[in-house]
């Protein structure tokens, strides 16, 4: 069996401290512009590029071909850019449980570390910078590579373009030496999308285990950490 080279990891459930801000930051912006969705629906949408939400969610709201949708859609996803930048800038940003161990064992074996997220870059720089995440070979708890749909031509998941893109980056070719982890459905189909060795899911961020139990998978952890019976 080949040796795990590359671990591709969400930022806000799973290797970022989140305790719903991303939807409560989501759910602001669509009271402000007058969108009704549920909060079950703003969750189970987590991890989904946000524009394409938003226009998702007008979508169901006003119907399909409406010619409001892509002005509501791109007014609604500026106003959340306000709100989540100055959450991520004002409040306290932390990993999750056993988040940096994790970080250090990798190092330690000498596995690539590339981090995914939904976000756009100038957020993901936010929450990046204030965690000290910067891409540093040298630092044992830093990461290799931080990839954001913006680097891949705003192909946010369930497409597998971030994995893709990370793994080219890295200098990695082989799907069988690779494992994606992630908080929510939609990540364990970007696992599987892209064919890594692994798609795993993290229960201890945004989904509860009976929630990800329900999609495909390939195992599911506790708390991050545990990625290490993996590799």
């Amino acid at each position: 069996m080949k040796e795990i080279k590359l671990v591709v990891l969400d930022m806000a459930g799973t290797t970022v401290m989140d305790q719903h801000e991303v939807e409560y930051c989501f759910k602001q912006a669509a009271i402000k512009n007058e969108l009704h969705s549920s909060d079950e629906r703003i969750l189970a949408l987590q991890g989904y590029a946000k524009l394409y939400v938003f226009t998702l969610l007008w979508t169901e709201q006003l119907g399909k071909g409406d010619p409001r949708i892509s002005e509501l859609a791109a007014q609604s996803y500026a106003d959340f850019k306000t709100i989540l930048e100055n959450h991520y800038r004002n409040q306290p940003v932390l990993p999750t449980e056993g988040c940096l161990a994790l970080f250090e064992a990798l190092h330690q074996k000498g596995i690539k570390i590339a981090l995914t997220t939904g976000f756009y870059r100038e957020v993901a720089d936010i929450i990046l910078g204030r965690l000290g995440w910067v891409a540093n070979l040298e630092s044992s708890t830093s990461i290799h590579l931080s990839v954001t749909p913006d680097e891949v031509k705003g192909e946010g998941r369930p497409s597998p373009a971030m994995i893709q893109y990370a793994m080219k980056s890295l200098g990695i070719t082989d799907l069988e030496e690779v494992i994606n982890v992630g908080d929510t459905p939609v990540d364990l189909l970007f696992g599987k999308n892209a064919g890594v060795r692994y798609a795993l899911g993290v229960c201890n961020g945004t989904h509860s285990r009976e929630q990800l139990a329900a999609h495909s998978n390939d195992g599911l952890l506790e708390k991050i950490s545990d990625l290490l019976a993996y590799v």
